[in-house]
């Protein structure tokens, strides 16, 4: 218990810091260790207890997803999907606004990305929304709250992570989980979009005739196929998760080389650099992760926790709040991949004996810390806005405030009905 404590001190200690979250996590395990073992163990421990966090078939699925997102960025997806957006609904209140929501919805999910949806559509979307009159922050906060929800919607990088460190859950099932709160948190972001819209008499654009419609959403059909492509191919037991990865790398050369003619071989270095940079990044945050939780584990602090919370009432419904408070305030600190990777052993023991589901709790988690990414003081995706719009996260606070509301509806409503994630999984036998 004593190591397990020193580990959370010396982790906050690093963190207030400012040392990179990764070598925070390791250094505080490795400060840990050094409790319970001499220093030349624990370093061997350290770093076997990281490669065996990596070594897993699932996680191969993670560096072609980033691949296939970066692709698509460059490729001419975000484009078409946002022109097929603006000619379907950008003639509703808050035009602009709404097609930036549903163009993010779109991008996030065939990218899996928060941040390259953020800066995909943001770098289109907010000077479009600058030049009809909308303010910059209020763009860049659209952008930003409504990037959160390619998290969601699959394939999710995030869900892979804690299919992996919740222990054998289906990745499948966790896809399917996905578009219920997904689509919830999407419909209360354009609600609160088009009250706003009226509220402060922003302009709506013009409606496109039919034919030219048509012609918007059949050029971005085949962007929209990949998302049906993966998703279905892993229900249907095609293929699995890693493989379906694999597949979206293949599809997403096949659309920017061959289909949309902006991505040539020579972008490809270039492209292949920038994944290999985020995957490293990512990957290394899951190696040291892994050794954290491995240690927290060890020192029987999780147990310890998952307890307490539980003499603390028998009311489910209290403590599920207690569970998303303390999410919340997670996400706004630490990045979202180690806090699956930390948290998920934690508190994943106390909802299964509430009743929760870990498909159920998966998506509670991943909602929470995804609204944490658009979140002071760390929130990476508001930082990632705020560039992409050319404003300043002090500014973008106060048009924030609504959209984080509506985020916090979609939060209660996936806490409270969990028929939003388990109805599809269930449907197709795989819960």
């Amino acid at each position: 218990m004593t190591s397990g404590l020193i580990l959370i001190v010396v982790f906050f200690l690093l963190v207030a810091l400012n040392v990179p979250i990764g070598f925070a996590i390791g250094l505080a395990t490795l400060s840990a260790l050094c409790t319970i073992m001499p220093f030349d163990p624990a370093t061997t421990t350290m770093a076997q207890r990281m490669v065996a966090g990596l070594d897993s078939f699932t996680l191969l699925a993670i560096p072609f997803f980033i691949l296939s997102g970066y692709l698509m960025g460059a490729g001419g997806v975000a484009s078409r999907l946002i022109a097929a957006a603006k000619g379907l609904i950008g003639a509703l209140p808050g035009g602009l606004a709404v097609v930036n929501i549903v163009s993010c919805m779109l991008f996030g999910s065939v990218s899996g990305s928060a941040i390259a949806a953020t800066s995909a559509i943001g770098s289109f979307l907010v000077p479009a929304m600058k030049e009809e009159g909308y303010d910059v922050p209020y763009s860049a906060s659209v952008t930003t709250s409504a990037s959160i929800l390619g998290l969601l919607i699959p394939p999710s990088n995030v869900m892979i992570v804690y299919a992996v460190a919740a222990g054998g859950v289906s990745i499948g099932a966790l896809f399917l989980a996905g578009y219920g709160p997904g689509i919830v948190a999407g419909l209360a972001l354009t609600f609160t979009a088009m009250v706003l819209a009226r509220k402060n008499s922003y302009p709506v654009s013009e409606r496109l005739p039919f034919g030219e419609v048509m012609r918007t959403v059949i050029v971005a059909l085949p962007s929209i196929f990949m998302l049906v492509m993966v998703v279905g191919g892993i229900v249907a037991g095609i293929f699995t998760a890693t493989e379906a990865s694999a597949f979206a790398v293949i599809y997403s050369l096949f659309l920017g080389i061959a289909l949309h003619r902006e991505l040539s071989w020579k972008d490809l270095p270039a492209i292949a650099l920038k994944s290999a940079e985020t995957t490293g990044i990512v990957l290394f945050l899951i190696a040291v992760s892994t050794g954290m939780a491995w240690m927290l584990a060890f020192s029987g602090l999780p147990s310890a926790i998952a307890g307490k919370l539980l003499t603390i009432s028998d009311n489910p419904l209290l403590l599920l709040l207690l569970i998303n408070l303390i999410l919340l305030v997670v996400g706004a600190f630490l990045d979202i991949t180690p806090a699956i990777l930390i948290f998920t052993p934690i508190l994943l023991p106390v909802a299964v004996v509430l009743g929760i589901s870990p498909v159920h709790f998966g998506m509670i988690l991943i909602l929470n810390l995804s609204i944490g990414l658009c979140t002071p003081p760390v929130g990476t995706v508001l930082f990632v806005g705020a560039a992409v719009g050319r404003t300043t996260v002090n500014r973008m606070i106060k048009p924030m405030l609504p959209l984080y509301a509506a985020m916090l509806a979609a939060l209660a409503l996936t806490t409270l009905v969990p028929a939003l994630s388990e109805a599809l999984p269930k449907a197709f036998g795989m819960m």
